[in-house]
């Protein structure tokens, strides 16, 4: 009967509770090893238990909104972060400017275009009197308005074009691994020249006097 028997892990091993060590059915002795009965515990789990213990999620939506707003930073401290920001990105600072205007190449094209005087300047003023002859109810005005309208667009894109070969030349003589196409670095003279000064980002460095010291 099956009772009768002895079972095969009674004939494997038998147990020597003096010595603490479990003899095989062949003779051989290992030593027991008693099991952690649990899974060894992630590098996450280990890092939040030495953490603390996590808070409770909200009960109520109110609950949600008042811890939010606690763990954000204060108006204040981000009108603050802000202006500091913005600061920085006006001196010049590469980590704060935008891609188009990090490095070097550009920081010298803008000191090229900030040390001269350019009518391309008066773009943004063009367009407001474009808009203010748009209203004026008399054709001579409107025609005369019109051609000196044409006339100032046709000068500022050959000033443009002017200006790209000259920034291109010394850009390629004080840089010559620069890798900006030269395109690029033109369309980039182009649109700082036709900005206005003080609102021009970043902040320029030079003024017109600076002209003979930029190289």
């Amino acid at each position: 009967m099956r009772f009768l028997r002895r079972s095969s892990t009674d004939q494997a091993t038998t147990a020597d509770p003096g010595s603490g060590t479990v003899q095989s059915a062949e003779g051989t002795t290992a030593e027991h090893t008693a099991a952690k009965g649990r899974p060894t515990p992630k590098r996450r789990e280990a890092e939040n238990r030495r953490r603390g213990p996590v808070a409770p999620p909200p009960r109520t939506q109110r609950e949600a909104i008042k811890r939010m707003r606690g763990n954000k930073q204060s108006k204040e401290e981000r009108r603050k972060a802000a202006a500091e920001r913005r600061e920085r990105m006006m001196a010049g600072d590469d980590r704060y400017l935008m891609p188009r205007d990090r490095g070097p190449v550009r920081a010298h094209v803008r000191d090229i275009v900030d040390s001269r005087r350019h009518l391309m300047g008066l773009f943004m003023p063009l367009v407001l009197i474009v808009f203010a002859t748009t209203l004026v109810q008399n054709i001579v005005v409107q025609q005369y308005a019109t051609l000196a309208t044409l006339v100032l667009l046709l000068t500022m894109l050959f000033e443009g074009f002017v200006l790209g070969r000259v920034v291109n030349r010394r850009v390629r003589a004080k840089y010559p691994d620069a890798k900006d196409r030269p395109l690029s670095i033109g369309w980039y003279a182009f649109t700082r020249a036709m900005q206005i000064r003080k609102l021009r980002v970043p902040r320029p460095r030079v003024t017109p006097r600076d002209a003979a010291k930029v190289g």
